[in-house]
């Protein structure tokens, strides 16, 4: 079983993001947004697909009850993250689209 890990922003890599961002010198070797997008779908999916495996390894008589718990819980707090990440794209789209031309 290979879990993604997530995508951990440390404080000092955000402050070194938004010093790049303000003087202008922000690079696209990350891929920009649609990548950073996809990266953070692929490990929400892998979240949940790592959920399920370790779930019916549990059921089949080979899994760990606090592994399954804990994988669980992963998951379902980043279905809420998704979740709450569409609400928001959501009403700014909604906003934007309510701004006079």
């Amino acid at each position: 079983m290979s879990a993604i890990p997530p995508i951990v922003v440390t404080p000092s890599a955000a402050a070194d993001a938004y010093g790049r961002a303000e003087r202008g010198t922000v690079s696209n070797a990350g891929g920009g947004f649609g990548a950073t997008l996809e990266r953070a779908l692929q490990a929400a999916v892998g979240s949940l697909h790592s959920a399920d495996t370790t779930t019916m390894q549990a059921l089949s008589g080979g899994g760990n009850l606090t592994e399954v718990v804990t994988a669980i819980a992963r998951a379902e707090l980043t279905l809420q993250t998704a979740t709450t990440v569409r609400d928001r794209v959501v009403q700014a789209y909604q906003d934007i689209m309510k701004m006079p031309i």
